[in-house]
């Protein structure tokens, strides 16, 4: 049998979907329409392998509609004009039950692609299911995201995962064959990720380079078949997740070593480009900031070069950007500053506008005193004037600490020698 288990186990029905309990348990949010076959175009967004294709295949089940998908991979425009005439056929014209097409890796539709779903989408000739791993307000167009409901689906947990083993044993006929025992289950939850697909195939793998029918699943014998079956690097797993991590902390620390070596290890694995230069466009500025402001500068003519190279090329320019932040000097006090004021607005809600900023457009609001009293700096010596900017209650606080490099000590000065102490820096 060729088919792989993940696919001889896949839940045909509602009952048979094993998580996501927040979009179609009881009181998901897509269980009331699910069942009752008013099916919104929608965007599923979740990690790798969280059920979001098995969701689309059940929606199209349940509301008993005309299913059509597609890949991103390997689909132009012309395919999808084909299938959306297809459906506009299939629909009839005294139905409500419009057709669903599933496009699987939506994000990686180009703008072109995408636009030739709006008009389809709009009128109703389809309803649009798209499965995506990347957040859908960088990748999908705001004209096909707004006529969209975004959904998230989450990775999958223990319990999730366990489960998922329980019935891959009782339900397949080829495992049903064996007899399997789950004496340990740590290291295959591990190297899942919470991807219920990637732990299904490792599960198979393991249990298929065994010669004998009884199996005993142990975390040694896990760790011993897959070591030698698995690549180095998943983009889609856990590994994904830990590689950038090790390479933004590699930044962070001032290790252009560590910083390229890492980079080349998702240059390998086939990592997307723009999710490693995003990732530099972040840490410009949480990391780097003002201590170098011209960091951002570069991450973000970095993210428009590689994406309009791309690869091979566009390694070198991911390297150069990286070396040069990691070659900065560092300051987090932006970062720290906005948390700060955040957390302050939380604590004292929607204090009021000092009268002398606000905006007055009427003569009603200048005879309430809006605006009165501002002082225009550049009216004033070296284009300064001692105002308050805050509101009253908050007067003196400080969100903005700059941080101990060359160029924040230069702030430093600057801002005590304008305010005198007013704020304690």
């Amino acid at each position: 049998m060729n088919e792989p288990l993940a696919e001889r186990v896949r839940p045909k029905t509602l009952d048979e979907y094993i998580s996501q309990n927040h979009l179609v348990g009881e009181q998901g949010s897509l269980t009331h329409q699910i069942k009752k076959g008013i099916i919104p175009s929608l965007i599923l967004w979740g990690p790798p392998g969280t059920g979001k294709t098995t969701l689309a295949n059940i929606i199209a089940q349940e509301s008993k509609r005309p299913f059509y998908t597609l890949s991103a991979i390997n689909s132009g425009v012309k395919d999808i004009r084909e299938v959306i005439d297809k459906a506009k056929q299939s629909g009839g014209l005294f139905t409500s039950k419009n057709p669903i097409l599933f496009i699987d890796e939506i994000h990686r539709f180009s703008k072109s692609q995408q636009d030739s779903l709006l008009g389809a989408v709009e009128k109703g000739w389809v309803t649009l299911i798209g499965a995506t791993t990347e957040n859908p307000s960088f990748e999908v167009i705001p004209a096909l995201l707004s006529r969209c409901q975004v959904y998230v689906l989450n990775a999958f947990g223990k319990e999730d995962l366990e489960a998922l083993l329980s019935r891959a044993m009782q339900q397949d006929a080829v495992l049903k064959s064996k007899k399997i025992i789950l004496q340990e289950t740590e290291a295959l939850l591990r190297l899942s990720g919470g991807d219920g697909r990637k732990l299904l195939n490792i599960f198979e793998l393991v249990v298929n380079s065994e010669q004998s029918d009884s199996i005993t699943i142990t975390n040694e014998l896990v760790l011993g078949k897959v070591q030698s079956n698995t690549v180095l690097y998943d983009k889609t797993g856990e590994q994904h997740y830990d590689i950038i991590s090790a390479f933004i902390k590699s930044i962070r620390g001032s290790d252009p070593n560590g910083a390229v070596y890492w980079l080349a290890r998702m240059i390998e694995g086939g990592e997307d480009l723009k999710f490693i230069a995003r990732r530099m466009l972040i840490s410009a500025s949480e990391d780097i900031g003002l201590a170098n402001p011209t960091a951002l500068v570069i991450a973000n003519n970095t993210f428009q070069a590689v994406t309009t190279i791309g690869y091979p090329e566009a390694r070198i320019i991911l390297s150069q950007c990286a070396i040069y932040l990691a070659t900065s000097a560092k300051s987090n006090a932006s970062y720290m500053a906005i948390n700060t004021a955040q957390q302050t607005v939380k604590q004292t809600g929607n204090l009021s506008v000092p009268l002398a900023l606000r905006n007055a457009p009427t003569k009603l609001m200048k005879d309430l005193g809006y605006g009165k009293d501002y002082k225009y700096a550049h009216e004033y010596e070296n284009n300064f004037v001692d105002e308050e900017f805050l509101p009253e209650e908050l007067t003196g606080t400080s969100f903005y600490k700059p941080g101990k490099n060359p160029r924040e000590n230069a702030i430093d000065e600057f801002l005590k020698k304008r305010w005198k102490g007013k704020y304690d820096l």
